[in-house]
């Protein structure tokens, strides 16, 4: 006989197995279902044995490794649940480190083992699978009654819900978003006048948790749903226009901008394609092509450079809002968007944790941050066990200061110094050259004065206007318009790391002799007269 079961974790507590009443005909303790190695799960025309790993297809076996078969195998226990990237890899592999690639791969096999069912396994971007079907357990006294046996547990929704749930696969917030208010609503008016829009900022700054914030409240807007598509996972460009089938539940497979625009049908869509920036040549492709296919979907893209696609509106994310020097007395300071996140992670580290009298020490921890979000976040973890005050005396160290990150946030914001090698390693050389010899400058500096310290060596002064424009696009140096001139720096987070930087290149000696050398100029040449020349003009002063 068929029963309504699910399949046992192997050492699970007694409270995981299904409620049993031995008064109710037709059901049986699931350990004794469980004894038989014949004991088979039946779903559709499939049928899989658990014990052996074998899967069948109307009787005819299904030739599918048994590696894609272990994965099956944690899946379709999962009774509906997902089941993250993590404990797929941990159950499957347990004693080897593989790619995540590996797993991707061995989902692709399963879904075209299951052919026209494939859509069963549904993938939830950036978090993990989902093995949606009917599923019956056979027992071992044959197949005798078939009643609807959906592997969920009582009051929780069955498959219909999470069709429902997977129009709208945006994580659900953990916490308040601080000071974005404004931007949101500048951005949306954007989202709805223009179908391609990219959040721009650097790392750390908040552009996914914007995109994903926005997308929320635009929601209703879209009644083909709102969907996140994560790329930052992927090592490859070519799987960019996978991890968006993927995610509309066309499978792993790489579908192409029709197949992708006909699984929308006739109803309007919202994607967000985060972190776009190690693929970003693959994402403006792909924008590009599902924009041309389909006339319905809007993007929202999240990068720390403009994807350059055609359509394109470009929202810059600026920091958040630091309280100024003079600013006074805690009242003033929570009035600055920075403060207030600083104080509200603070106080969720730690509850017992007051302000009174220190206002002023966070409110200079968050200029030394720039107000970059991340690096709040980091500093407010770091609050919890330091204090305040003894925090605001060691800030100027924010590299080696701040490495608190939350366990379960990608490796590249667990740590200041890991949100800027992110940015760094995406750099070509010269970029990286020109970066790091911009550290000299302690203020904002001009480019005739960029030129003149950077432009040495193998570096000439056309390509120091090329990378300096590059890196102004890629958020990693400020450029501010002051009258008829554009005048550039580096954030301090962002400084200290380049210092860093042309140190270990040693060319430290070399950079900082050209940009005093600079300085001599100016005070040579204090004469009104003088002060024209060819050089004194290059001074960042």
């Amino acid at each position: 006989m068929i029963m309504s079961m699910a399949v046992p974790r192997e050492g699970a507590p007694a409270s995981w197995m299904p409620s049993h009443d031995p008064r109710e005909p037709g059901t049986a303790p699931l350990a004794a279902a469980d004894r038989s190695n014949r004991q088979a799960l039946v779903f559709g025309r499939f049928r899989f044995v658990v014990h052996s790993r074998e899967l069948t297809a109307d009787g005819v076996p299904v030739p599918i490794g048994n590696r894609a078969l272990e994965v099956f195998s944690v899946l379709i226990e999962a009774r509906g649940d997902l089941v993250t990237k993590d404990e797929l890899l941990s159950r499957v592999w347990p004693t080897t480190t593989v790619e995540e690639n590996n797993l991707q791969f061995q989902i692709s096999t399963l879904r075209k083992a299951l052919g026209a069912d494939r859509g069963l396994i549904k993938t939830l971007s950036g978090r993990g699978y989902r093995f949606i079907a009917e599923v019956g357990v056979e027992s071992h006294s044959g197949p005798s009654e078939w009643r609807n046996a959906r592997l969920e547990r009582d009051g929780e929704p069955g498959d219909g819900a999470y069709e429902a749930a997977a129009s709208n696969n945006l994580p659900a917030p953990t916490s308040e978003i601080v000071g974005r208010e404004p931007h949101l609503s500048d951005v949306a008016a954007m989202v709805e006048a223009n179908r391609l829009v990219t959040l721009v900022g650097a790392g750390g700054i908040g552009k996914t948790r914007l995109a994903v914030e926005l997308a929320r409240r635009l929601s209703p807007a879209f009644d083909g749903g709102v969907r996140v598509v994560e790329l930052a996972p992927l090592a490859d460009p070519a799987l960019v226009r996978s991890a968006v089938g993927a995610v509309l539940g066309l499978g792993d497979d790489a579908a192409s901008a029709a197949r992708i625009a006909s699984a929308l049908g006739s109803k309007r869509m919202l994607l967000v394609l985060d972190n776009c920036e190690h693929v970003i040549q693959a994402a403006a492709s792909v924008a590009e092509e599902l924009l041309h296919a389909d006339a319905r979907l809007h993007l929202i893209a999240t990068s720390r450079e403009p994807l350059r696609a055609d359509g394109e509106w470009i929202y810059r994310v600026p920091p958040l809002e630091v309280p100024p020097e003079d600013a006074d007395g805690l009242d003033e300071v929570m009035q600055y968007s920075a403060a207030k996140l600083f104080m509200d992670r603070t106080r969720a580290a730690d509850s017992l944790s007051r302000f009174d009298g220190l206002a002023a020490a966070a409110a200079l921890i968050c200029r030394q941050l720039d107000g970059i979000p991340l690096a709040i976040e980091l500093a407010a973890a770091r609050a919890a066990t330091l204090g305040v005050e003894e925090l605001a005396a060691r800030v100027s160290d924010r590299l080696g200061l701040l490495t608190d990150g939350r366990r379960t946030a990608p490796a590249r914001h667990r740590t200041l110094r890991a949100t800027l090698d992110w940015s760094y390693e995406l750099l070509t050389e010269p970029e990286r050259i020109v970066m790091r010899r911009l550290a000299v400058f302690g203020g904002d500096f001009t480019l005739e004065a960029a030129t003149y310290v950077v432009g040495v060596g193998e570096v000439a002064d056309t390509e120091v206007v090329e990378n300096l424009a590059s890196l102004v696009a890629k958020s990693l140096v400020a450029a501010d318009v002051r009258g008829p001139t554009y005048r550039y720096r580096l954030l301090g987070t962002m400084r200290d790391y380049a210092m860093d930087k042309l140190a270990e290149s040693g060319e430290f000696d070399a950079v900082s002799s050209r940009h005093l050398g600079v300085h001599q100029v100016r005070f040579d040449r204090a004469a009104p007269k003088a002060r024209g020349g060819s050089e004194a003009h290059l001074l960042e002063a």
